[in-house]
């Protein structure tokens, strides 16, 4: 692109600058913008929608891509380019054009990537935006991987190492999948290696920028250094990473790329926490994202999800911390316990509560407002926001020291820093009103610094002062008529008339001589001359360097500000559960270290905040080792099968996240790790079929999961022909039942009514249905679990239920009946393959049911419902009967 054009000094300073960015676009600053040139600008033209204009106009000359940015509105642009996944290095005038000689200074101070960005627009607030590094390492026959995480807006620093058999790294695209980075950093000499992890990575996380670093920084010693330097410790087993090594590898890397593109300290990165996942409950990437927890299945969107539901937190950090727990259930019994005792408290104190959360409201983000002390990006608009945030914490601390009788908030108490000397700092000296900009004054608060008030009284009471110049003056020499009068040749001066030329002190100094007067001028005067003059910009140098200091002094405070920042987003996550449980009618589940799931009264979490209250028909499930290990759940499609899998698992899940849940009384005990195989569709991006998909699943189901795990199958086999489908699914059944002589606590829903034969020969598994009533020709469907297998499966009344004609219905039925008295003719043609003409059906007397809830109550149908036909006598058969005609009538 440079070829036969002529460089000015300017451009040369820029490709030298270009040079050593070359895989960013450079913003380089130029007065009042940000320009672009060469490819830069071919690219950032299209991506902002911006002219494309060229640099030489000469005819003679190659023209020059050029495009360019004002300023104050590069936030709108930065974001677009980094969601485009771009890069930008933010190239700055590091000296005032006034005093440069020659080309001005330039210098990059900043490197903006898709996962290193600290600025509020480019940033979810309710999720931690993530940076992560891959490494991997082959020992014999294993493979070794490195995984390292940081948000750099919040200083959370994850690190992790996986064996994998394979080295195709399916635990670290878990780990990525659950943690959604938006920025991936590898070797660029082991792109080939990590090609089938980083090929999936992409499908599943589409905006995902894949950045590759040089081969030469990936040495274990120099980027352990550089750990040990930057937590300033002689080794890392304090932070529970022992026996690490690419793991460390990773993490160096992480620490390196900070460092090189934010050029600033990185002191709220004080920690670095071990990504261990035998503490946490373990749910595969399928399983989250077929029990909905983050985001829904169809067009991936928040609302309708689990996480949705469950927050209602008050700030930023809150809503992280409780993403994080959802993603992150624990296995630990005490630490669960402690927080259910935390939520108990403030569900029965709800005006602790209610008051917590009004403090909370007025809290900002403090931990990515402190972030920005750090990396020197906050503004005044930061500082009120810090300021206020720190201004409840008083109170806060006296409404903690009244929960004392319960451990954590106790713990949480004892821990907690007011910081009442940084809100005293910010008190006295920011400027209410400090705008947004930090070179436009108005920043720093009058009475904080006496040269700044000074300044500020001469551009505010500058006419005043001269007049009181003028009337010392006047005073102190004796004549009446002194003046002072300014003149830009020679500034700010005394005039006095020829007459009292007598009077005129020794220390004046003439200046000029007019027809009927004289001017001087004197030191005293020079002096006030120049701090009127220089008044405004000195108080503009002088506003922004007081500013600065204050941002660093909160920037070595960072310690402090994110450990009580961690402990509001702990109160918060806390309310907002209790908050949940309240208004939903949550129980507090009992946790045991028994295998043991007792559910009484379950309901979906989401699905019923989707209904009027009251409509939801909860469900009684008993999962256990002795005589209920493995539930065969039938009964027909829209019936209700899938919800009662699906709200299973996340009452366990929310159990073991700390939370209570949605159900009358709940007894869970630890399971390690939940399971689903729900619904299937074909993955046409991973080139995997529907039934690929479904024995993927089931091979990973059957491979990992354990006595203590929890699995979730609905409709096993249904992606190949019926008597394959039936047979794996019967083989599945069997093994899970039977695994390692101890078996694995299984909900498992099929139309395989055949099924339900395995109950004859195996004493750990046991039928249930989905409870339907039939209805002059349709069914109502009671979404009741009941004990015992279906009998139907209903298939076509269902189909006219969705709205299949009714010619298309009346031909399956009468196909049906042919098939199932003899089977098919030669050539496939049912024995009655004639045409049938559409025939007049019965009125149907029940509106067709689309919905998979409770039906409007039916006394007929309640009373049904009581009866259990296997314990009734002749006798009570006929009472029965008469009662029902009774009801009719």
């Amino acid at each position: 692109m440079t070829a036969n054009v002529k460089l000015t000094p300017m451009l040369r300073q820029y490709l030298e600058i270009k040079e050593q960015h070359d895989n960013t676009i450079l913003f380089y600053r130029m007065g009042d913008f940000y320009e672009m040139f060469f490819d830069d600008a071919e690219v950032a033209s299209k991506i902002l929608n911006i002219t494309l204009t060229s640099r030489n106009n000469k005819s003679d000359a190659k023209k020059v891509p050029m495009c360019g940015i004002p300023y104050h509105a590069a936030q709108n642009y930065l974001a677009k380019l980094v969601r485009a996944g771009k890069r930008v290095a933010i190239c700055e005038q590091v000296e005032n054009p006034a005093e440069a000689k020659g080309i001005v200074k330039r210098e990059v101070v900043r490197i903006v990537s898709p996962g290193v960005v600290t600025e509020d627009d480019l940033l979810d607030d309710k999720s931690n935006n993530y940076v992560c590094a891959v490494t991997r390492k082959e020992t014999g026959k294993q493979f070794l991987f490195g995984l390292s995480l940081l948000d750099a807006s919040t200083g959370e620093f994850l690190v992790g190492e996986f064996q994998d058999d394979t080295g195709k790294g399916e635990i670290v695209l878990d780990q990525l999948t659950r943690l959604t980075p938006s920025e991936i950093l590898i070797n660029e000499d082991t792109h080939n290696e990590l090609s089938p992890l980083l090929q999936s990575a992409r499908i599943l996380l589409p905006d995902l920028c894949i950045t590759e670093r040089p081969d030469s920084l990936y040495h274990y010693e120099s980027l352990q250094d550089q750990l040990l330097d930057h937590f300033q410790v002689t080794t890392l087993d304090g932070f529970g990473c022992r026996g690490f090594s690419t793991g460390v590898i990773a993490a160096g890397i992480l620490l390196d790329y900070i460092n090189e593109t934010q050029k600033a300290g990185l002191d709220h990165i004080s920690r670095i926490t071990p990504i261990k996942l035998d503490s946490y409950l373990q749910i595969d990437d399928s399983s989250r994202r077929n029990l909905e927890l983050t985001q829904t299945i169809i067009g991936a969107k928040r609302d309708g999800s689990l996480l949705a539901v469950l927050d209602q937190t008050c700030t930023p950090m809150g809503a992280r911390l409780l993403k994080h727990n959802l993603l992150f259930p624990l296995q630990d019994r005490t630490e669960i316990t402690q927080r259910h005792d935390c939520i108990g408290f403030l569900y029965q104190h709800s005006g602790t509560r209610k008051t917590f959360r009004e403090l909370l409201d007025s809290i900002y983000d403090l931990e990515r407002l402190t972030s920005r002390m750090i990396l020197g990006s906050g503004n005044g608009r930061d500082m009120l926001a810090m300021k206020q945030s720190l201004g409840q914490l008083p109170t806060v601390l006296e409404l903690l020291q009244k929960c004392s009788d319960v451990r954590k908030l106790e713990e949480i108490g004892s821990r907690f820093d007011p910081l009442d000397d940084l809100y005293t700092l910010l008190e006295k000296g920011i400027n209410p009103e400090a705008p947004i900009t930090l070179r436009d004054g108005n920043l720093i608060r009058e009475g904080y610094n006496s040269e700044l008030d000074e300044l500020i009284a001469i551009q505010r009471d500058g006419k005043q002062m001269i007049l009181a110049l003028e009337s010392t003056e006047r005073e102190a020499t004796g004549i009446a008529k002194l003046k002072v009068g300014f003149n830009k040749v020679f500034g700010y001066y005394f005039e006095v008339s020829r007459i009292h030329a007598d009077k005129i002190p020794e220390h004046y100094i003439r200046k000029q001589t007019l027809v009927n007067a004289e001017r001087f001028i004197t030191p005293e005067l020079k002096e006030f001359e120049s701090k009127v003059l220089g008044a405004e910009e000195r108080r503009l140098e002088l506003e922004y360097q007081l500013f600065t200091e204050i941002r660093s002094k909160l920037g070595g405070e960072s310690g402090r500000l994110l450990d009580t920042a961690r402990e509001l987003a702990a109160i918060d996550l806390f309310c907002s559960l209790a908050e949940v449980a309240q208004k939903y009618n949550y129980r507090r589940p009992n946790i045991t270290d028994d295998d043991t799931i007792l559910i009484s009264e379950g309901r979906h979490p989401v699905i019923e905040r989707s209904l009027p209250a009251g409509q939801f028909v909860p469900n009684d499930v008993l999962l256990n080792h002795e005589d209920q290990q493995l539930l065969i759940i039938t009964g027909p499609n829209m019936a209700g099968k899938s919800t009662v899998l699906r709200q299973t698992a996340l009452i366990v899940l929310m159990a073991q996240m700390g939370s209570f849940v949605p159900a009358a009384a709940a007894t869970i005990g630890i399971v390690d790790k939940i399971f689903t195989r729900v619904g299937a569709m074909d993955d046409l991006r991973r080139g995997q079929s529907t039934f690929m998909v479904e024995m993927s699943e089931t091979a990973n189901i059957l491979n990992n999961a354990t006595s203590k795990s929890l699995v979730i199958l609905d409709e096993i086999g249904r992606g190949t022909s019926t008597y394959d489908g039936l047979s794996i699914a019967w083989a599945v059944a069997e093994e899970l039942v039977g695994k390692n002589d101890i078996g694995v606590k299984t909900l498992f829903a099929t139309h395989y009514h055949e099924l339900t034969d395995l109950a004859k020969n195996q004493d750990r598994v046991q039928n249930f249905s989905i409870a339907v009533r039939e209805w002059n020709e349709t069914i109502i469907f009671l979404h009741k679990l009941i004990k015992g297998g279906a009998n139907r499966s209903y298939g076509i009344q269902v189909a006219g239920l969705a709205g299949v004609p009714d010619h298309v219905v009346d031909r399956a039925q009468e196909i049906l009946k042919n098939i199932e008295q003899g089977g098919l003719e030669n050539r496939g043609n049912s024995p009655a393959s004639h045409p049938v003409q559409p025939k007049p059906r019965k009125k149907k007397t029940h509106p067709d049911q689309l919905s998979l809830f409770q039906p409007p109550p039916d006394r007929i149908h309640d009373f049904l419902a009581s009866i259990d036909p296997d314990e009734l006598t002749p006798k009570k058969a006929l009472d029965i009967l008469y009662e029902l005609m009774d009801l009719v009538k």
